[in-house]
């Protein structure tokens, strides 16, 4: 069973990842991790934090000339600005009067401090703060990439693109588009703010430096696809194993993104059926499916707003996920709190912060996605080695043809 554990404080020394049930065999190289890892920290509107941190992975164990070796895979990715809060972060007992001159008592509306300090019996926001930043991510990322590996071996592609900011929106992917599935992230990149269009490039940057004169934060709407996926992947037989279930768990995980939907279901909703449901159609034999080259499986659907899934599994269409990100918590003119050690209202904290982040949370999206993907994946053909699986899954696509 492929799983994952991460741990590790925003300022603290470093974040750490172990993965567990991952195949022998995957071709693995720490380039892949880095660049990933990289694209997480880019995104117009993100703050100096950003200047101080160059994420890179240190592969501690599990992998052997840059293939895994079914071993529990750990790494690191060191925080370089640790250096400016070791005298406070560190495991070691504190100076006092170091600690006090980063005590946090205001927690911050729409943050994890309050019900964190409340839960785990804390007197400094600073202990929940430190573990609830999306720092975190860069380990979830770390972790996607290596799934992305995997999944690469069976032409999958995991890709996204951000279509709305701060209210200023852009058209999300179809088939139709021109622009193949496998390529989305490769064009999001060259932006920004990783919007396909370049108008809506253009309007989202002025949105976004309308907001830092205001000294305020913005949220939007990522969008991920999920190509070459076969038919089948999750299953309708028990609640939790239903892949769009999974997927938008694993989307709603990541901070500050408070909704998600697959394919077109918001629209669904006020539609009828008949205007709704994708017609399936048999592919003759050699015929390839319009829009979709890496089309898995015998039978398609001319249209896709069900976004790939059916009945909690994989039919075989793109999959299409979209994430909605509310705007961070951190607001430079500070909202109205409580002080938690006098009882009196306070303006709330503020620790550097980003004026926006849905660049960044779209590729944490990729990520993971990609493991729940991955995991998925390795339900249903799964092996000790990729030789094994590619073998399973190869039986598997001759049955169903």
């Amino acid at each position: 069973m492929f799983t994952f554990l991460t741990a590790g404080e925003s300022h603290g020394k470093s974040l750490c990842g172990v993965i567990d049930g991952f195949p022998a065999g995957v071709s693995v190289k720490v380039e892949q991790v880095d660049r990933d890892l990289a694209r997480r920290q880019l995104g117009y509107g993100r703050g100096d934090r950003m200047k101080i941190e160059k994420d890179r992975a240190e592969i501690l164990s599990g992998v052997r000339g840059g293939r895994t070796l079914g071993s529990p895979i750990a790494f690191l990715v060191r925080n370089d600005d640790y250096v400016n809060w070791d005298r406070v972060m560190n495991a070691a007992e504190n100076d006092p009067d170091q600690v006090a001159e980063k005590l946090v008592h205001n927690p911050r509306p729409g943050h994890a401090d309050l019900t964190g300090v409340l839960k785990y019996g804390h007197d400094d926001v600073r202990n929940v703060l430190e573990r609830a930043s999306a720092r975190e991510t860069a380990s979830r990322v770390a972790v996607g990439a290596f799934a992305k590996a995997l999944l690469g071996h069976f032409d999958i592609s995991v890709t996204s693109h951000v279509i709305a900011f701060g209210g200023i929106t852009s058209a999300a992917w179809t088939p139709e588009s021109g622009i193949e599935p496998q390529d989305i992230s490769e064009l999001a990149d060259k932006s920004e703010v990783r919007c396909l269009d370049e108008d809506g490039s253009r309007r989202m940057i002025e949105r976004i430096e309308r907001a830092r004169e205001e000294k305020d934060t913005l949220g939007g709407i990522f969008e991920v696809v999920v190509a070459g996926v076969p038919p089948g992947l999750g299953s309708y037989t028990q609640w939790d194993k239903r892949l769009d279930a999974r997927l938008v768990r694993a989307l709603v995980s990541i901070p500050a993104v408070k909704g998600a939907e697959v394919g077109t279901a918001c629209e669904n909703s006020a539609r009828p059926g008949s205007q709704v449901h994708d017609e399936i159609f048999k592919r003759k034999p050699g015929e390839s499916v319009p829009g979709r080259p890496h089309h898995v499986g015998p039978y398609y659907r001319r249209t896709n707003r069900a976004g790939g899934t059916e009945g909690g599994m994989s039919n075989a269409e793109p999959l299409i996920l979209r994430a909605f990100k509310k705007p961070i918590p951190t607001v430079m003119q500070p909202l109205w709190t409580v002080d938690i050690s006098t009882g009196e209202p306070v303006k709330a904290s503020t620790e550097r912060s980003d004026v926006a982040t849905v660049p960044a949370a779209s590729v944490v999206g990729e990520a993971v996605v990609a493991i729940e993907i991955a995991g998925a994946f390795l339900e249903e053909f799964g092996g000790s080695t990729l030789v094994d699986i590619q073998s399973n899954y190869a039986n598997y696509l001759e049955r169903i043809d």
